[in-house]
């Protein structure tokens, strides 16, 4: 599989949504596949909370990429039929302009001086990068969770620049019980001695603890209580493969084993900026009608939920199909059961894969 990943400087900068500007930012960027003479093959994928631009494939920093399983040669999103683009969102810590970025202004690390990002600015930083690119539509564009909000934010924000949108175990808004986790997630941050307010890389510190507690809270939200108990119920830890003496159970050892592995890659202030973007969507926009605000759409519209998935359940989706049927827009909505939570997403199965690849090819 032919990919190039570059990092695409852009002078021209960004009004965010939250009334600050960056000046100028930086997007890493990741592409698969070659674009056709007639730029009508162009799939745009939207990474959700802990991804980047390596989508798939492999490379000696990354590993694989977070959607391998879905994405290449002959799979359900054909990098030998289509030109696939992904970046790494600002305010991520993977490449792009993101808190562990050097600040132009002070030549400084930015810190817990970068500014608050949302969805909207993430996609209007994709439509610059559409633009740089000389791609004047996206046949298709696709992710899951926060990707999947940032998908259903193109149809919105640029209905003559998106043919399709694939919508994954997300939602059109965050519940009050997912931003209460989130916060206690961040509080769990703020509270790590080595935080320092956000500035930890000037004290040459990571808040390790905060972030690792904070991702293993998130991965308790991923599974609904009956695929936790199929998957762990109360089974003992192997002491041979115990993570930390102090565990018992299964399920202890797996979210320690996934915290520790997130905090040792993952940034303290990225991981606030992303989940204050996740919590601050709302798709309904200030009119607070979902309905009223996809009147525009003209994308054809796959909503895919999973019975397994606690953060998102498949009712998330199902107010999107609703609304998109009340606006006579074209839409499937469609209900797997998944076997890893909300995470179901990222895998392949015969039947989640089938789908995605008739309908990009319908």
């Amino acid at each position: 599989m032919k990919s190039i990943t570059k990092l695409i400087n852009f002078t021209k900068g960004i009004a965010l949504e939250s009334g600050k500007r960056l000046d100028s930012f930086d997007l890493m960027v990741e592409t698969y596949g070659e674009l056709n003479e007639s730029k009508t093959n162009a799939i745009l994928l939207c990474h959700a909370f802990s991804g980047d631009h390596h989508a798939a494939g492999k490379n000696e920093d990354q590993g694989i990429g977070w959607w391998d399983q879905i994405v290449g040669p002959s799979k359900a999103i054909d990098t030998d039929e289509y030109y696939v683009v992904c970046c790494n969102n600002i305010g991520g810590c993977s490449g792009s302009s993101g808190p562990t970025s050097i600040n132009p202004n002070t030549k400084k690390v930015y810190g817990s001086d970068f500014p608050i990002v949302s969805v909207s600015d993430w996609v209007n930083t994709q439509k610059m990068l559409m633009d740089k690119l000389n791609i004047p539509y996206w046949h298709f564009v696709a992710g899951g969770s926060l990707g999947g909000m940032q998908a259903l934010q193109w149809s919105i924000a640029y209905p003559d620049k998106i043919k399709k949108a694939g919508i994954f175990a997300a939602a059109a808004k965050s519940s009050t019980q997912n931003i209460a986790m989130n916060e206690v997630a961040r509080e769990s941050i703020r509270k790590d001695k080595n935080f320092h307010n956000g500035n930890y890389i000037e004290q040459n510190v990571i808040p390790k603890n905060g972030i690792k507690t904070a991702r293993m809270l998130g991965h308790i939200t991923y599974l609904s209580e009956k695929h936790m108990d199929l998957r762990f119920g109360r089974k003992f830890q192997d002491d041979a493969s115990k993570i930390d003496k102090e565990v018992d159970f299964e399920v202890e050892n797996y979210l320690q084993y996934k915290g520790e592995k997130f905090s040792e890659s993952f940034d303290a202030n990225s991981y606030i900026i992303m989940t204050k973007a996740m919590d601050g969507y709302d798709a309904a926009g200030k009119e607070d009608s979902l309905d009223e605000a996809l009147k525009e759409i003209r994308a054809e519209l796959l909503i895919v939920g999973f019975y397994s998935d606690w953060l998102y359940p498949p009712e998330r989706g199902k107010e999107i199909q609703i609304a998109a049927i009340n606006n006579n827009i074209k839409s499937s909505y469609v209900v797997l059961d998944g076997e890893h939570g909300h995470d179901s997403f990222l895998f392949h199965s015969e039947q989640y894969s089938k789908i995605i690849k008739k309908f990009i090819q319908s």
